[in-house]
């Protein structure tokens, strides 16, 4: 079994494909895996053990009738549950929803399965995505595989977790302001966030409908561009659905040849506050680019400075008008509907009863920014600071191929440190946010281990939108620069549970 789950998913894949393991065989080991350490990380909140199962059988009989099968035909897979999957819970880590079972499959959902991907559940998360460590969750936090102390990051810490402790060689995520990357870069994992409507939307429980993004989360590059390839595409399900092909992010990850591309340093994503070991092992990183044969350049992007207001009020403000319609009405939870209670009555109690304190905190704070008199002082203000950080991007890509930045300015917090401390929490998403107001593509990949905790540092790779394919140019070579340098940091100092 240790050896099943210590695969890639290109090695698995490859593996069922020559009938040197079964899909079933690959199931159960991860399976086994889940039950084994899981009580203790607590990645996953619904097991699908039957529906897994009878999905890696499916594969089997296909191969043993020899038809063809895809490049990720039977390897298993770890959803966020903010996809909807039909007859399978999906609470989006909220109390409002818990039991909900979606009568249809999102389209990232049916893309999976139509490549024969084996969906083993569904992961913890913040509430509605809202959060940057997991501890918004309705269902208790996740614990980071490398130090069950420590937050696995967030909103999709229980799929960077589930990847972190071999329970799931791929993972699905969301990414709004950096919840695919933050999590990657402390669990030491992969993460992209693709091209803002590079991903279909349709059955992702919207959060910030103008800045969310799924996208692939993995243990290695190929990995995830092997999974970018399959839940990529134009969806005419989903109006901000891009109608443009994938780009060749797997021809891009296989190459991993940086020379000649120019490499920009984003100027304002470092300094102070950024913890030592997180810089040094940055610095170390622009230093492996230049040896492989690229050009590094300092850019600078002064709007960034400002991205992190505007981000908290654009995405409360469409939060605000997104969650209006959990209303005890439709779906959900229902509470105070005894007969003597009016309709905004008991839509009151079941939002009470049903939101956390965070995604109450975000619903208060986007409906304040949008009301009467406000509204062009505060979301207004955001909208015209988003297009500034827009042309910043715009600028920086007529001078460089991709721009580099650390992902996070520290490595995992202790679980606990930050929650009564919102402004300290949302400065997690300090390098990251800047992405999704524009809407370009970005991944996150380790670059090694901050010396002084030992805990895994995030190296981040900005590219223009629909040039997916340039972040896994770099961030292969990066990655077969480091594991030849120093090992990777999943395969040989990976975490023990």
């Amino acid at each position: 079994m240790t050896d099943i789950i210590r695969l890639t998913a290109a090695q698995t894949a490859a593996k069922i494909a020559s009938g040197e393991l079964t899909a079933v065989e690959v199931t159960e080991a991860h399976l086994a895996r889940i039950e084994a350490v899981d009580e203790k990380v607590h990645a996953f909140l619904h097991i699908d053990r039957e529906g897994a199962l009878a999905q890696a059988r499916a594969v089997d009989a296909k191969r043993a009738a020899g038809e063809p099968l895809g490049p990720l035909a039977g390897v298993p897979l770890a959803m966020k549950d903010i996809f909807t999957t039909e007859g399978v819970p999906t609470t989006v880590g909220s109390k409002i929803l818990e039991g909900w079972i979606p009568p249809y499959d999102s389209t990232v959902t049916r893309k999976l399965k139509a490549a024969d991907v084996v969906i083993l559940g569904k992961t913890n998360m913040d509430e509605f995505a809202m959060g940057s460590s997991t501890e918004n969750s309705a269902y208790g936090p996740t614990g980071n595989p490398w130090d069950l102390t420590r937050v696995p990051g967030g909103s999709g810490g229980g799929s960077a977790a589930a990847l972190a402790a071999y329970e799931a060689p791929l993972a699905l995520g969301t990414d709004t302001g950096g919840s695919i990357r933050q999590p990657a870069s402390v669990t030491g994992t992969v993460g992209v966030k693709p091209t803002y409507g590079g991903v279909s939307r349709y059955g992702m429980v919207a959060f910030s409908s103008s800045l969310d993004q799924g996208g692939p989360c993995a243990r290695t590059v190929l990995d995830a561009a092997l999974l970018h390839e399959v839940i990529g595409g134009h969806d005419p399900l989903d109006s901000t659905s891009i109608d443009a092909p994938v780009p060749p992010v797997v021809e891009a990850a296989r190459s991993g040849d940086v020379r000649g591309m120019r490499v920009g340093v984003v100027k304002e994503l470092g300094g102070e506050g950024y913890q030592p070991g997180v810089v040094q092992r940055f610095q170390e990183s622009v230093e492996v680019l230049r040896e492989l044969g690229a050009e590094v350049v300092e850019i600078s992007c002064p709007s960034f400075v400002y991205a992190l207001a505007a981000y908290y009020l654009i995405a409360p403000s469409e939060c605000s008008s997104n969650l209006a319609r959990f209303d005890a009405m439709r779906y959900g939870l229902r509470v105070g509907d005894d007969g003597t209670k009016s309709a905004e009555e008991v839509t009151a109690l079941t939002r009470e009863a049903g939101f956390g304190p965070e995604v109450k905190r975000r619903v208060i704070l986007g409906t304040y920014a949008l009301s009467s008199g406000y509204y062009d002082a505060y979301y207004g203000s955001a909208q015209k600071v988003r297009t500034l950080i827009t042309r910043d991007f715009a600028k920086a890509f007529e001078q460089v191929d991709v721009l580099v930045s650390p992902t996070t300015p520290t490595t995992a917090f202790p679980l606990g440190e930050r929650v009564d401390d919102p402004l300290a929490m949302y400065l997690v998403d300090l390098c990251t946010i800047p992405v999704n107001l524009a809407g370009n593509a970005a991944m996150s990949l380790p670059c090694g281990l901050a010396p002084e905790d030992g805990l895994p540092v995030g190296l981040q790779i900005i590219a223009p939108a629909l040039k997916d394919d340039r972040l896994y140019r770099v961030g292969a070579a990066v990655e077969a620069a480091f594991v030849t340098k120093w090992g990777h940091p999943l395969l040989e100092e990976a975490p023990q549970l």
